[in-house]
């Protein structure tokens, strides 16, 4: 009795246990501890240059010049990039799985010098055989996703390779009366995709990062329950 009162009292700790991981990962979300100050989305400023001292030589300056008879693009860090969202998904996916297997065994009976073995008796002779066996087996699948993205971010430099390319992040925020909206872009790209208007496609960021998500009351709203998660999660076993 003892024995079975301290199993259902282990049973019953498990069992909590369980509830309380899958109650705090579900309270968990990607976007949890998205924040408008946080240090690693601020923004790059550009490298203050030292007056104090006298530059001998040449009046040009690479490092701040800007050419006469050429659009004025981002290339150095603390510059400022406008990057136009177009991201288009689509994905499908369909299998279909057809097995199925007959067989049937037949063993003749054994026969020494030319006489069939029987085991006597008016009992049949030693011969077998097995009834026909058919197995079948049939499952199909069909998968969609489709995704769209549209708008504009304007991000800053944060990095200059030593090929040219770019690495660009920023953030954009938006708070409404009921949350906040915010999208998120980082990757790398090249200064000959960026056109007149000092603008690149988000298709031409490469290694890119594109988030966007939301805080708030209706971002809670969205999201289920965490009794709901926990049926839902791997920790539900049926």
């Amino acid at each position: 009795m003892a024995l079975n009162t301290q199993n259902n009292q282990m049973k019953l700790k498990v069992m909590m246990s369980i509830v309380v991981v899958s109650v705090l990962s579900a309270c968990t979300t990607i976007y949890q501890d998205a924040s408008m100050d946080d240090p690693n989305w601020a923004p790059a400023y550009p490298k203050v240059r030292d007056t104090s001292q006298s530059n001998p030589g040449a009046i040009f300056n690479p490092g701040s010049a800007q050419m006469l008879f050429q659009d004025k693009k981002a290339l150095r860090v603390g510059d400022i990039i406008t990057i136009v969202l177009t991201e288009n998904t689509n994905a499908s996916k369909k299998a279909d799985t057809e097995l199925a297997k007959d067989s049937t065994t037949t063993l003749a009976a054994p026969s020494m010098f030319g006489n069939i073995l029987s085991v006597g008796g008016g009992m049949p002779d030693l011969s077998v055989t097995s009834g026909a066996q058919s197995r079948s087996f049939s499952a199909e699948t069909d998968s969609a996703q489709s995704n769209r993205l549209q708008g504009t971010i304007t991000v800053t430099v944060h990095q200059v390779y030593p090929n040219g390319n770019l690495v660009v992040k920023g953030e954009k925020w938006i708070s409404l009366n009921q949350g906040s909206e915010f999208i998120r872009v980082a990757g790398i790209i090249r200064p000959e995709d960026i056109d007149k208007d000092n603008q690149i496609l988000s298709t031409r960021i490469a290694n890119a990062r594109i988030s966007y998500g939301g805080k708030g009351v209706l971002a809670e709203a969205n999201e289920p329950g965490w009794l709901s998660r926990f049926f839902n999660s791997g920790w539900w076993p049926f």
